[in-house]
């Protein structure tokens, strides 16, 4: 089932996050005592740049490129796969099964990956994966 590999973009099918994008950061394929299937820890866009004009001045700017992540462990059936890849190198080490239990480690979690996100985003690389699905 490890048709997903870890950094892979992937499309979320099923839930709250359906049609947004996803890192996957981990893969856990045998399953574990909680959730005995293939899942898969990922990071997502729960809310996606909006669109940025010269006109715009840097406090404009500045507050349209903002992103806000999700955290989400999912069942590998409702990942679609893609083509894309996204390298992130502080995304590896930062979650695990364990970011889940207490509420304050999944925020911090998610502040580091919101200030990856956007550093990538203002790089200008990876522009697909900072696109809203249209369908």
């Amino acid at each position: 089932m490890a048709f997903v590999g870890s950094e892979q973009v992937a499309i979320v099918l099923q839930g709250r996050q359906a049609g947004k994008k996803v890192v996957v950061i981990k893969q856990l394929d045998e399953g574990t005592k909680e959730r005995p299937y293939a899942h898969a820890i990922v990071a997502g866009i729960e809310r996606y740049p909006r669109k940025v004009t010269k006109r715009m001045g840097k406090k404009t700017v500045s507050k349209r490129n903002k992103v806000k992540p999700f955290i989400k462990t999912v069942n590998c059936t409702h990942l679609f796969p893609t083509r894309y890849a996204l390298e992130l190198e502080g995304l590896k080490g930062i979650c695990s099964a364990d970011t889940f239990k207490e509420p304050s480690q999944r925020e911090d979690v998610k502040k580091q990956v919101k200030k990856l996100f956007e550093e990538r985003y203002v790089s200008g690389k990876n522009k697909w994966f900072f696109q809203a699905l249209r369908f």
